[in-house]
């Protein structure tokens, strides 16, 4: 909800422009991997295979299926060089870097409820 102020509340029209904007944003990077996709190749650009022992967990399968979405939504670039063998580089674009806030925030909100749920579990 787009509020201009912290106090005042966003009227029914205001909400349901919110709404919808965060169901876009959901629908483009829904998924447990898209997101630490976009992060690790923020760092450095990688090939397939590094980015698949970076993110511990992820299938051949889930991971090739992920690139290939963020690839269709601009996120990022996949560069084929003419070597032997072929080498893929996969690459976070101009566009992924957009998500730089987003990402501290989450990255912020997930290390402050880590501690609550600690916090809960102690008593």
């Amino acid at each position: 909800m787009i509020a201009t102020n912290e106090n005042s509340i966003p009227n029914k029209v205001e909400c349901a422009n919110s709404l919808k904007n965060v169901v876009d944003a959901l629908y483009v990077l829904n998924g447990k991997w898209k997101l630490p996709m976009i992060l690790n190749l923020m760092q450095s650009p990688k090939r397939f295979n590094e980015i698949q022992t970076e993110l511990q967990g992820i299938s051949p399968k889930v991971l090739a299926n992920e690139l290939k979405d963020l690839e269709l939504n601009g996120f990022i670039t996949r560069n084929v060089y003419a070597s032997t063998p072929v080498t893929i580089i996969y690459e976070a674009t101009d566009y992924s870097k957009t998500l730089k806030m987003v990402l501290h925030e989450l990255s912020a909100w997930g290390a402050q409820h880590r501690e609550k749920i600690k916090e809960s579990m102690r008593r």
